[in-house]
């Protein structure tokens, strides 16, 4: 039986479809996070708007009582970045990002007592959460001739350490406290370093998908050979370059033509990082356009289900105005469709303000 292809169109349909931005979804905020494969979280805010551009009647106060009810982790986990996770996910998950969390920062960490420096903050983070600032110099008392950032860098990323929420208005004061992770979820984390589950996890929010995607996403190196172990659950596609894809069986692709409306991703957004090959969703002569010089992804804006431009808020007091940066000129009907759900996003994040504006610059 031939393998059947997917064009470029119909690959980003079936992200925008399990991404909730084809339609906003009714789901509950931990399923919603599951779903979606986490929530880059670089920063505090960025997943507030990630939630409210899929989820139907979201409010910022949804996502404060996941993270306070503990259905819902900030940590660091894929591409050793801060992403929210369900507290199930990362207990399930963390161990299998293990190998690539301990790869990221094995060379400026080589010359530290990793073990003795782990058990030192482990009784540390016992006794109360504690932000890095004070975690670094306690640490720097008990091994004074270490980096101080190096003792930082290997707590990070060799404990399990979830961010402790707060009352702040995006849920996480800038310093904000570290718990251990079991001790924050009441339960002890899987010890099970197999990837599949990752795998499984990353095709139903990403797919269809290459091992390459994966690794991307993931950080995590040996994907293909993963993929072969899982093919028999899988099936198989061919993209229009004649690349192998694997997807879970009645996951959605919809048909290339499915509408896709105007819809605003944060900085950060796992969708514009989440694949090797971002084609199904930007162009590669705008990819340079969304990243900084600092390494900041900016955030954009989705017209027919590909990245058209960025966007940015503008405070002035009690004026709140969002500024669209297109790529290219828009067209009329794409414009109106933007400003529409732009004025209700400038609303929902600068829910203070009393005027509110959307501007094309």
């Amino acid at each position: 039986m031939a393998t059947a292809t997917l064009s470029t169109r119909q690959l980003g349909r079936a992200t925008l479809a399990r991404q909730g931005l084809l339609d906003r979804e009714k789901t509950p905020v931990r399923e919603a996070v599951e779903r979606f494969g986490g929530l880059q979280a670089q920063e505090p805010r960025p997943p507030f708007a990630g939630l409210w551009s899929r989820l139907a009647g979201f409010r910022r106060e949804d996502l404060h009582e996941a993270l306070h009810a503990r259905e819902v982790v900030r940590a660091t986990s894929m591409r050793a970045t801060l992403h929210l996770m369900s507290a199930a996910d990362y207990a399930a998950l963390r161990a299998s990002l293990a190998p690539m969390l301990e790869q990221t920062m094995r060379t400026f960490t080589k010359a530290l007592d990793v073990d003795r420096v782990l058990a030192a903050a482990r009784v540390l983070l016992e006794e109360k959460p504690r932000t890095f600032n004070e975690l670094r110099s306690l640490l720097a008392g008990e091994f004074p001739r270490a980096n101080e950032r190096a003792l930082g860098a290997a707590v990070r990323v060799r404990l399990p350490l979830v961010m402790v929420p707060t009352e702040d208005r995006w849920g996480f004061p800038r310093d904000s406290g570290f718990a251990l992770a079991e001790d924050w979820l009441e339960e002890p984390l899987s010890e099970d370093r197999t990837p599949e589950r990752l795998v499984r996890r990353y095709l139903g929010a990403f797919g269809p998908a290459t091992a390459a995607d994966v690794q991307a996403w993931s950080g995590l190196k040996g994907i293909k050979a993963v993929m072969e172990d899982l093919r028999p659950t899988l099936e198989s596609f061919q993209d229009e370059r004649g690349r192998e894809l694997f997807d879970l069986p009645d996951s959605p692709r919809p048909d290339e033509d499915a509408p896709a409306p105007a819809r605003f991703l944060p900085d950060f957004d796992s969708l514009v990082l989440a694949h090797a090959d971002r084609s199904r969703v930007i162009d590669d002569e705008h990819r340079a356009l969304i990243a900084t010089k600092n390494l900041r992804i900016r955030a954009t804006f989705l017209v027919d289900g590909r990245v058209r431009g960025t966007w940015t808020v503008e405070r002035k007091g009690k004026k709140a105005a969002l500024l669209l940066a297109p790529f290219k000129r828009l067209r009329k009907a794409d414009s109106a469709a933007l400003a529409e759900e732009g004025d209700a996003l400038v609303r929902f994040l600068e829910d203070d303000a009393a005027s509110f504006d959307v501007k094309v610059r």
